[in-house]
């Protein structure tokens, strides 16, 4: 076993203890194969808004692959669209997630299809649950992550108690952005890292080449955790799962004030112009406290290769 691989990661069929997280319109086929193909496990991430046309299209980049992959869906699509799971388990995927959800119907339906589960959690009682549900893997969602989560307690806190409290692997998510940042995750005990703002302004992504130059000059506190876009754009997303992402003008004139933002039907409009013009001096940019370390656009097997390499110069130190 090399400085970086952990059990799990060796027993998944990987090469890096590394996960892409599964980002909704952003972490498509293309980026989840190149993910696995480097050695990670790629992730297909189906949000709030998914559909089976969607993840069709999605799974055509992973048709051929050789790699073990994984798929991520929201709770709430999946009871409001059950063809999404029935989908998802057709594709054969190595990994399972479905968080942000209550109901754990899913869990026996994925592992009589041969899929190892997953879900995030927020606090250890939450990952209690998930656990004694007979979920194989937590991923301990940190208040750092960018994009939507339940922000309760910070990555590092969250993922000792979960790991002192259940016997199964446990993933960081939540800030971990460069190799000394998964170094510590995998040396606090964590089974490997999911990454979401690492792998954002990769080329194989989905989000805009616009979307990824503004997090390419961002910091570690140009971030907000807010409701703004959900409310503005009449997103699903309950008030206890907000969203991390960059500050721009629009965060800066109505966090705060979403009562307001309701009833204005001009500022609305002005938003989705915003956002089909690739405007991200209004649109939102999901993004983690880590994204000040994501300072280049470069494909995710040079991220991967650079956050074990450096990953595996400081376990060894």
């Amino acid at each position: 076993m090399n400085a970086t691989s952990t059990q799990w990661s060796q027993a998944m069929g990987l090469a890096a203890p590394i996960v892409n997280a599964p980002m909704g319109g952003v972490a498509g086929g293309a980026l989840a194969a190149a993910v696995s193909r480097a050695g990670g496990l790629g992730m297909i991430g189906i949000g709030s808004a998914g559909s089976v046309d969607r993840l069709h299209a999605e799974l055509r980049h992973v048709s051929d692959l050789d790699r073990p992959f994984g798929i991520g869906l929201i709770s709430w699509a999946v009871v409001k669209e059950p063809r999404l799971l029935k989908t998802a388990l057709a594709a054969r995927p190595a990994l399972l997630s479905v968080s942000f959800g209550d109901d754990w119907a899913w869990v026996r339906g994925a592992h009589d299809a041969g899929c190892v589960t997953a879900t995030q959690v927020a606090d250890v009682d939450e990952a209690q649950r998930a656990a004694d549900a007979g979920v194989d893997v937590l991923i301990a969602r940190g208040a750092e992550a960018g994009g939507h989560g339940q922000p309760r307690v910070g990555t590092l806190p969250l993922l000792v108690e979960v790991l002192d409290r259940v016997a199964i692997p446990v993933l960081a998510a939540g800030g971990i952005a460069s190799g000394r940042g998964l170094a510590a995750s995998l040396a606090a005990g964590a089974a490997a890292g999911w990454l979401g703002t690492a792998f954002a302004a990769c080329p194989e992504s989905t989000l805009p080449e616009a979307a990824a130059r503004v997090m390419l000059t961002a910091r570690n506190t140009d971030t907000v955790t807010t409701r703004v876009f959900d409310i503005a754009l009449g997103y699903p997303w309950p008030p206890s799962i907000p969203e991390r992402v960059l500050c721009n003008a629009f965060t800066d004139s109505w966090h705060g004030r979403e009562s307001e933002l309701v009833a204005d039907a001009e500022t609305v409009t002005a938003l989705r112009a915003a956002i089909a013009a690739d405007d991200y001096r209004l649109a939102p940019v999901n993004a983690g406290q880590g994204v000040s370390e994501v300072t280049a656009i470069e494909p995710a097997a040079q991220v991967i290769q650079r956050l074990c390499d450096e990953a595996r110069e400081v376990l060894q130190q």
